[in-house]
């Protein structure tokens, strides 16, 4: 297949490399659009690990609204003044506003979840593997298969992304720390539905 110019444009444009990287990208994968796209956001994600250690103080407090039921407040750092202004980068709290509306998580991250309440999910999950009389060797990979599947939901960036289910909220954070350059940390949020009080 030819690499044309569309392609490479297009390509720098969804992963934020340069044209020269995005047209290497194309000859390497023989002009395979889907292909050197995949290419790129793994070397995309590999540069945004590296990223994902480094100060973020800066940044926006995004709000949503929906019909006047949902409310929600969510505050997204990075690294530099000049990237929190940036159109793109706003685009990414305001996703992760819609997120916190559509699927109302209750930690950020796993990090977040107190130690007492993994316990008791840890010793509810033991209980029902032990009364089911699974051997031991393969007990206790079931017991940690089901803490994680009761949590994925409850941690924002475990979620799948609701406009990629491909992706999840992770994903799509360090996917756009590879477009923008600098780390992007989700630090807090606050969802407020009419009629529902906080535990």
């Amino acid at each position: 297949m030819a690499v044309t110019i569309e392609d490479i444009k297009k390509l720098k444009e969804l992963t934020g490399v340069g044209l020269t990287d995005a047209k290497g990208a194309l000859v390497e994968a023989n002009g395979d659009f889907d292909k050197a796209l995949e290419a790129m956001r793994k070397k995309g994600l590999t540069k945004a690990e590296k990223k994902s250690d480094r100060e973020a103080r800066e940044g926006v407090i995004d709000s949503y609204v929906h019909g006047g039921r949902i409310g929600v407040l969510v505050e997204v750092n990075c690294e530099t003044d000049f990237v929190a202004r940036l159109d793109g980068f706003k685009a990414v709290a305001h996703e992760i506003a819609l997120q916190v509306a559509a699927m109302s998580p209750e930690y950020v991250t796993e990090a977040e979840i107190p130690a007492e309440e993994m316990e008791r999910v840890r010793a509810e999950a033991q209980e029902r593997v032990a009364a089911e009389g699974k051997p031991a060797e393969i007990a206790e990979k079931i017991v940690e298969g089901q803490v994680k599947k009761h949590f994925v939901d409850k941690v924002l960036m475990s979620q799948t992304y609701i406009k990629d289910e491909k992706q999840t909220v992770g994903d799509y954070i360090k996917e756009n720390i590879a477009k923008l350059g600098e780390n992007i940390v989700v630090r807090r949020f606050k969802r407020i539905e009419l009629g529902v009080n906080d535990d």
